[in-house]
């Protein structure tokens, strides 16, 4: 019979567990340990296999099944200090993302099963049906959103996004497009600043209301008969033989002027156009690439637009999901810059058109950039306006910019207010870049709303550009017309399908924007250029990125662009 013997009792007067350390356990690393905490087990075969880091409720989110409200032991035990780097804490190495069902049904029996049918049509859980090869961007959405609706759709050929966290194939090739700057960057440019968008919507300013300094040109009569048009009684767009220039402000007479005036002692005075501090104040909302060219001389600074810059055009679908984009083919009616100059083309002839030029407002001076012997000149009236951008009284900042109204309106008491004239344009809903537009001869009518709220989305910047022009200007209204193609296959013949009048403060507010964050970004940019020493400048919208930056440019850049295009003009004539 073996000996009965104790075993070595360490006893320690000095606090709780053991006085020393057996060597047998000196290379076993410190695992921290709570009386509270449960002991782990290699195998619990009381909870079932789930999500790893999810409640397995038995739903759609379930990927290996388990009972509703049961937690998986692996992901609810956390040993005690699990953060710090442990070796006993479980490391789950097996991928499980391999696993798969193969599913050994017939073909007839596939045909049968009403569920899966259903899901694959309505695309999971996103609920929008597909409508034969296009699809709208709430269906490429829809198809992200994972789950058993998503990885069903892959299974099944991927037709709406495959497996959970991937989308379209649209989509990949989207992140993947770059658009081209406005303008080269030279190499003799020097960047000065770069300001990110996500600072811009930070900035706020207050203005006074502006002090109105001449008016010129002459406004004809909105004619109401407009007002009446539908998708069943829609006039066709007539091309106006009516030119409408859009003169910068440098070659703008009256500014001139205005600037050869001596000014306040301590004034400092800026001169613009309302498209320029429109651009200026929905930077925030731009997408593709703009350009402003600024020139400090002594106490004032002129922002001038180029010869042939897009900010005389008028874009399309900028803010959509899916914009347009060039296919490579030239002769492409639905390439952003065709859209462009189908764009620019129709709000030119709507604000013609929709006016009764018999009924004519003269203002207090002709139009300054037609002689009075010249004919066909546009009915066009032009405010300019000076707005006060000082902060304290040891700050004298004036803002000098000219403004457009198109149109006068006169209330039942006689009354005339004056409104701006814009066009919205449908081209193609079924095409590349429409952005998930409906079909307004069938939506207009019934569903003006709705196909309001899809413009205000794909043209965000476009629209809220319109009303702030038309704030500036001091119209009472802005009056939008629609117009759509008669054929999607045909750029050139258009047709009036409606018109809708609002007030430019309440659609700001419908669009959620806020014109004291546009005069911040007015103040902080005219604050930058007043800072700068003599010459000339370019603010430069980077054209894949939220950001603008401005850069230091030589005084002879563009000038011998502007030169040849005179030459060309003169050799046409």
């Amino acid at each position: 019979m073996s000996a009965f013997k104790l075993p070595t009792v360490s006893d320690t007067q000095s606090g709780w567990g053991p006085a020393s350390l057996s060597a047998r356990f000196s290379d076993i690393p410190y695992a921290p340990y709570s009386k509270a905490d449960k002991l782990g087990r290699i195998a619990d075969w009381s909870a079932p296999e789930g999500a790893q880091g999810k409640d397995n409720r038995g739903g759609a989110g379930d990927q290996r099944g388990g009972r509703p409200g049961f937690r998986n032991f692996r992901d609810t035990y956390v040993p005690f200090g699990s953060n710090a780097a442990n070796a006993f804490n479980y490391q789950h190495t097996e991928d499980e993302a391999s696993f798969s069902v193969v599913d050994n049904r017939s073909a007839a029996q596939k045909k049968t099963t009403g569920f899966k049918s259903a899901t694959s049509q309505r695309g999971g859980r996103g609920g929008f049906r597909q409508q034969g090869q296009q699809r709208s961007q709430f269906q490429r959405l829809g198809g992200n959103r994972g789950g058993f609706g998503g990885a069903r759709q892959g299974a099944q050929g991927g037709q709406r996004g495959g497996r959970r966290g991937y989308n379209n194939w649209r989509d990949f090739d989207r992140n993947q497009r770059v658009r081209d700057a406005s303008v080269k960057v030279g190499a003799e440019w020097n960047m000065l600043e770069e300001i990110e968008f996500s600072r811009l919507n930070k900035l706020q300013f207050e203005v006074a209301d502006p002090e109105d300094i001449a008016q010129y040109g002459a406004i004809a009569t909105y004619d109401k008969a407009y007002d009446r048009v539908n998708t069943k009684q829609e006039k066709v767009l007539q091309q106006v033989d009516r030119e409408r220039d859009n003169v910068t402000t440098s070659d703008d007479p009256i500014l001139t002027n205005l600037a050869a005036e001596a000014p306040r002692e301590g004034e400092q005075r800026v001169f613009a156009t309302d498209s320029i501090i429109g651009v200026l104040m929905t930077a925030p909302r731009s997408v593709y690439p703009w350009d402003i060219v600024i020139t400090r001389t002594g106490d004032k600074v002129v922002f001038d637009t180029r010869e042939g810059s897009q900010l005389d055009y008028v874009s399309v679908n900028e803010n959509s999901s899916d914009p347009p984009m060039d296919s490579g083919d030239k002769d492409s009616i639905n390439s952003p810059a065709a859209l462009s100059l189908e764009a620019t083309y129709i709000n030119t002839n709507f604000a013609a058109q929709v006016v009764n030029s018999e009924q004519v407002v003269e203002l207090e001076n002709s139009n300054p950039f037609y002689g009075a012997d010249e004919e066909s000149v546009p009915l066009v009236g032009y405010r300019y306006r000076k707005f006060d951008l000082s902060t304290n009284e040891d700050e004298d900042i004036s803002l000098i910019i000219r403004t457009e109204v198109d149109a006068v309106v006169k209330s039942a008491q006689g009354e005339e207010s004056y409104i701006t004239l814009k066009a919205l344009n449908e081209f193609d809903s079924r095409a590349q870049g429409a952005g998930g537009a409906m079909e307004w001869r069938q939506k207009l009518d019934s569903q003006r709303g709705a196909v309001v709220a899809t413009e205000m989305k794909n043209n965000s910047c476009k629209l809220a550009r319109w009303v702030v022009q038309s704030m500036l200007a001091g119209a009472d209204h802005l009056k939008l017309g629609f117009v759509s193609r008669t054929n999607p296959k045909d750029a050139a013949r258009h047709a009036i399908l409606g018109t809708q009048i609002c007030r430019p403060k309440e659609f700001a507010s419908q669009m959620s924007l806020q014109v004291t964050n546009g005069w911040g970004i007015v103040k902080t940019v005219v604050d930058l250029a007043l800072k700068l020493p003599e010459g000339k400048y370019v603010l430069v919208k980077d054209p894949n990125k939220p950001v603008i930056r401005l850069y230091s440019v030589p005084k002879s850049t563009f000038e011998e662009a502007e030169e040849d295009n005179e030459e060309g003009e003169v050799e046409n004539a």
